[in-house]
């Protein structure tokens, strides 16, 4: 559990995002400090006396060690900033969330992500596209990630797993509320092969306000963002926003421009986004021919400065475990948990005796 149990606690306090959390990180070290603290020295970290008052509430009423309790029930597992599994696309944003919560798995391969996002009251023609379209994407290794929504989310998610790929759904809710009710079952399917995500803490319903926000993690989690249909009013043009702001390429399906589906579509192309006329526009903007490609060099290149360190300690004579701590300074626990990991991708082999071998040379873009 470590401390997470302190970072689901601030994330339970309302006025408590990326910023205030960086700066009680910043002040008290970790979180386990902060959430310890006296008033003062939360004031001395920068926090107001609203934000004071609530802490101090949330210290008096929750029981962290109930609420991980029931998180752990519930299957659900915890990713934070500190996690080398933290999506790695999500992590470059600007105040991407602190806590994020998973029922699933996130893999490494899901870097390669296209979100699929539109209207809810979606056309014959949005439906065709839509299917096509993450079909397609599943096919060619892409994961797919929308928002679980009805109409083209749904649809996306569903076409996904039926091409036999993975989709990921983000939701304006905990993961343990799923919305609409009626996606319960595709929900299940996902978790089997992909995820649901959430910022926000299990047990938070469904509320309208929380939609918005969340469509900057659809976003944040791909490489682009493709909008099928959308009423000038959509929450997809929201996302749309955000992975601009994010850098992401924003594509539009076209349609006519009597449709009140594709109003909003028509506006984001006329504002510069590509306009979607063929997978073939996906296919040359994102070199989705080479995915195959790129997902077997990630499995030889560094993930981290960690594998970049023991790489640089391995070469082709046997190295004991030991040697291997002694050399990289790091711990023990650390080492021996990276050097499983690193085996099961290619990059070293244990050669007998805990002796490890690199299997090759592999460039890193980590400083070592």
């Amino acid at each position: 559990m470590d401390d997470k149990k302190y970072w689901i606690g601030f994330n339970l306090i309302k006025g408590i995002g990326a910023v205030r959390m960086q700066g009680l990180i910043a002040h008290f070290g970790d979180l386990e400090s902060a959430w310890m603290a006296a008033p003062a020295d939360l004031a001395g970290a920068g926090l107001g006396l609203k934000l004071i008052e609530r802490v101090v509430q949330a210290r008096e009423n929750v029981d962290l060690d109930k609420v991980w309790e029931r998180i752990e029930k519930q299957g659900i597992k915890i990713l934070t900033w500190q996690d080398e599994t933290y999506p790695q696309r999500l992590r470059e944003i600007e105040q991407p969330p602190p806590v994020l919560y998973l029922r699933g798995e996130y893999l490494p391969d899901d870097l390669f992500a296209v979100s699929i996002v539109g209207t809810r009251r979606v056309t014959p023609y949005g439906r065709q596209i839509t299917e096509e379209l993450a079909s397609f994407l599943a096919a060619n290794g892409m994961t797919v990630v929308s928002g679980l929504a009805r109409g083209v989310d749904a649809i996306a998610h569903q076409s996904a797993l039926k091409a036999g790929g993975r989709t990921i759904g983000v939701l304006g809710s905990g993961v343990d509320k799923i919305y609409p009710p009626e996606h319960r079952t595709l929900a299940e399917q996902m978790m089997e092969r992909g995820a649901i995500i959430s910022d926000y803490a299990p047990g938070t319903p469904p509320d309208a306000s929380n939609f918005p926000p969340r469509n900057r993690i659809i976003s944040a989690l791909s490489l682009a963002v493709v909008v099928v249909e959308a009423g000038e009013t959509s929450g997809a043009l929201i996302t749309a926003e955000f992975a601009a702001e994010q850098g992401r390429e924003v594509f539009a399906v076209p349609g006519s421009i009597l449709a009140p589906q594709s109003k909003g579509t028509n506006k984001l192309i006329q504002r510069g986004a590509l306009p979607l006329l063929s997978v073939d526009d996906l296919m040359q903007a994102l070199d989705i021919t080479r995915v195959g490609e790129q997902k077997a060099a990630r499995r030889i290149i560094p993930a981290d400065t960690t594998e970049a360190k023991l790489l640089s300690v391995l070469g082709n004579e046997p190295l004991h475990v030991d040697e291997i701590r002694s050399q990289s300074e790091l711990p023990i626990e650390k080492v021996s948990a990276t050097l499983a990991l690193m085996e099961l991708k290619g990059m070293v082999r244990q050669v007998g005796g805990m002796n490890y071998v690199a299997v090759r040379e592999v460039q890193s873009d980590y400083s070592v």
